[in-house]
């Protein structure tokens, strides 16, 4: 029998607030080099349980483990260390920078030089800057279509640019597991098209995994090689996308009557 390897497994996952219970005992295992996307309501549960991922919350109760290693309490730059990356529901770029400076701040993670030879930019610190302007030259910008405008100012650029620079950023630290929460949200259908045939070839081409976190089921449904459906902190139901269409209790909760499996 054949042992399906996992990059990301959750075991009895909990999370609370107060008296309220945002994570009730989640487990999922993702496999690795696919479209894993978290689909349910408002309030489900899903960005809670990837900000535990990312680190920006701490569960009371139960196990992440990544690539083998247990994660649950590494601090957030330890677990970005790891290969992890993520982009934001909302977009938590610096207005005011460019979007060069905006996707480099991503890459912080991985310089290696001291701070006196940052300080004085020579040596080590000047070589790591150029070398790291060709990587984003060559295999980020031109690769999202940002080339062009990596000098102007993020606050010119329209939303769906944006949140395009969002993505960029994320994969500014060469991933192997990307975080998406919600990168089509705001998007008119050009833009969505396009961020979806970048999520394709980010798994196809980077051959990283990547969890999709998204409410727009004609993107889940196209792009996603499992899904995973969550309701008031539990997950109710897992699988590929034909069987998701399908699932009464899923299309009851989430989907609804009218959604068109075909």
């Amino acid at each position: 029998m054949e042992i399906a390897q996992y990059d990301l497994e959750i075991h009895n996952l909990s999370l609370s607030f107060g008296g309220v219970m945002a994570l009730n005992h989640v487990d999922l295992k993702v496999k690795k080099g696919i479209v894993f996307s978290l689909i349910g309501p408002n309030g489900a549960g899903k960005t809670s349980l990837v900000n535990c991922i990312s680190k920006f919350y701490v569960p009371q109760e139960g196990r992440i483990i990544y690539k083998g290693r247990v994660i649950t309490n590494l601090p957030p730059y330890e677990v970005a260390s790891c290969g992890i990356s993520r982009t934001f529901q909302n977009i938590e770029l610096f207005k005011g920078m460019t979007v060069l400076d905006n996707i480099k701040l991503g890459r912080h993670i991985n310089l290696r030089s001291g701070p006196l030879s940052g300080l004085i930019y020579w040596g080590k610190a000047k070589r790591e800057e150029e070398e790291l302007e060709a990587f984003l030259d060559r295999e980020v910008l031109g690769f999202l279509g940002l080339t062009s405008i990596k000098n102007r100012a993020v606050a010119t650029l329209p939303y769906g640019l944006q949140k395009r620079v969002d993505l960029a950023r994320a994969l500014s630290p060469k991933p192997d597991f990307l975080i998406l929460d919600e990168p089509m949200a705001g998007m008119n259908r050009e833009e969505r098209q396009d961020m979806m045939k970048h999520i394709l070839e980010i798994k196809n081409i980077w051959g990283l995994t990547i969890l999709l976190i998204e409410h727009d089921m004609e993107v889940v449904m196209n792009i996603s090689d499992w899904i995973a459906v969550m309701n008031f902190g539990q997950k109710i139901a897992e699988g590929d996308p034909e069987a998701m269409k399908k699932n009464p209790e899923v299309i009851r909760i989430y989907l609804g009557h009218s959604f068109n499996p075909g």
